[in-house]
């Protein structure tokens, strides 16, 4: 069984322990168009629209 040769030091373990390492959630804001949520500086999966204009053409 590995066991370690030394002692972990507190900052080290405590390191080890934190919750940094978690992905976050992404940033959500809403189309100025249809008010779904988006991810920002991407179009909009629902309307079609990017920066108040029509890029992808979206049947209704």
């Amino acid at each position: 069984m590995a066991v370690p040769k030394r002692r972990s030091s507190k900052a080290r373990r405590d390191k080890r322990r934190s919750n940094v390492w978690k992905l976050d959630a992404p940033a959500l804001m809403k189309c100025t168009q249809c008010g779904e949520y988006k991810r920002p500086h991407r179009l909009c999966g629902n309307c079609g629209y990017y920066n108040g204009r029509m890029v992808v053409k979206k049947d209704a």
